[in-house]
């Protein structure tokens, strides 16, 4: 099943709010003969146009292939969170690379989120960027263990901008029954993602970048030059960037082993008018500590944006409003009868370790991918490093490629299955508060 096909139209951005409420680009034109390049990069999302923008304007001649529409897979369709750190939790880090890396991971995860906020910026995005995400606990017993985290931020990384919660402050910020507690982070961010990926493209094109929308790549001949075919045309390379996350599929075999494609879902209500301080007391995101993670904020327009819900095999289900409601109703129980105007899906990449996976698949072709629900900053971070690499400037590329990435079990005939099982698993936990 080719994921790119699965659940969308061909060319065609998904009935979401995110690209209900902020205009598209003209569509670009799609790859039409060869094409010669200095750099070919395979994606346009955060990843790829943050690459594309970087090389752009370093003066290398950069072409974008893109099968269906800049912005189309997860970094337009994400909950819009652009949190600290790594997707890993420092002290975790700090068992699997030492203290030194875990120290050089947590500059890189900062930088990232400096580099969403300087291209917000330089480039004019209006992408409704505000300050602020609190991360809620779920369980009394995950209450301690945020405010733990908290300490070890500010004692070992000097990091200031938590705020921990106790049950009354939480409650006065989100007034949800289901949160005991929790820390706000407003060194983090939140934003409307499509708008910021348009933005990048709009930023890469005027550097220079050729884009090419409805381009599938087809197939990738490694070489000196690399040649990458689409249905109606090729691009001769001198270097290739993967940046195709869960949409990988064939065209890096030892990347798609280790990053698995997964579904995740989002709904908009209709705008809540004077309720929006029944779901928040200020303008700031929330993710709280359950393993299937609820993440929610409220957008310029009132709406509650709501993301949760399991599925876990490739198709999105029939009925996603229904999906996400079930969770939604748990944090906020007085939104029973609210109206839901907006509901869709989105295809993201995860590894083993929820560390992205940034790797050199060949001399000339790197990748980078398994963002894990943490890609806002650190997918557009890693094409500003997979573009300072080519450059010969590698020490960031290096650095976040030290986590080590094992194959998921099974292959492609068990993972699927084995990924299910251990979801479910952990899905149950939840429901069973342990």
């Amino acid at each position: 099943m080719n994921l790119l096909y699965a659940n969308d139209q061909v060319g065609a951005y998904p009935s979401s709010w995110y690209a209900a409420s902020t205009p598209a680009l003209p569509p670009f034109d799609s790859l039409q003969g060869d094409v010669r390049a200095d750099v070919c990069v395979v994606g346009a999302g955060y990843t790829g146009l943050s690459a594309a923008l970087h090389l752009a304007q370093a003066g290398r001649r950069v072409v974008v292939l893109e099968a269906h529409r800049v912005g189309f897979g997860a970094s337009g369709r994400n909950g819009g969170q652009l949190g600290s750190g790594q997707r890993v939790e420092q002290d975790t880090l700090e068992r699997m690379v030492g203290e030194t890396q875990a120290r050089a991971l947590w500059d890189l995860a900062e930088d990232a989120k400096g580099l969403v906020k300087s291209l917000v910026r330089e480039h004019g995005i209006d992408c409704h960027l505000k300050p602020g995400v609190a991360y809620a606990a779920s369980h009394a017993s995950d209450v301690d263990a945020l405010h733990d985290y908290a300490g070890h931020l500010s004692d070992a990384y000097g990091y200031s901008q938590l705020e921990t919660l106790d049950a009354e402050a939480c409650h006065a910020l989100c007034p949800s029954p289901d949160y005991k507690g929790g820390v706000l982070d407003m060194g983090a961010a939140h934003l409307h993602p499509l708008a910021f990926a348009l933005g990048l493209a709009r930023a890469a094109r005027d550097a220079g970048a050729e884009i090419y929308e409805r381009s599938h790549v087809q197939r990738l001949e490694h070489g000196t030059p690399a040649v990458v075919h689409t249905d109606t045309g090729r691009v001769i390379a001198d270097h290739v960037i993967l940046a195709c996350n869960g949409y990988l599929s064939s065209l890096a075999p030892k990347v798609s082993a280790r990053v698995m494609p997964i579904n995740n879902f989002i709904v908009a209500t209709e705008p809540l008018g004077e309720d929006t301080r029944r779901v928040l007391t200020r303008d700031v995101a929330v993710a709280d500590s359950r393993f299937v993670v609820n993440y929610f904020r409220l957008s310029h327009d009132g709406r509650l944006l709501f993301g949760g819900g399991e599925s876990y095999g490739y198709r999105f289900p029939r009925n996603i409003a229904a999906t996400v409601r079930k969770p939604m109703e748990i944090v906020f129980p007085h939104l029973k009868d609210v109206r839901i105007d907006y509901a869709w899906g989105g295809t993201l990449g995860i590894t083993m370790k929820r560390f992205p996976y940034l790797a050199r698949v060949a001399p000339t072709v790197l990748s980078a991918s398994g963002y894990s629900g943490h890609g806002l900053g650190t997918a557009t971070h890693a094409g500003k490093l997979m573009a300072d690499a080519i450059a010969g400037q590698t020490d960031g590329f290096d650095t976040m490629g030290c986590v080590p990435t094992p194959a998921f079990p099974g292959g492609g005939a068990l993972r699927t299955p084995l990924l299910v099982l251990a979801m479910s698993w952990y899905a149950l936990r939840d429901r069973l508060g342990v």
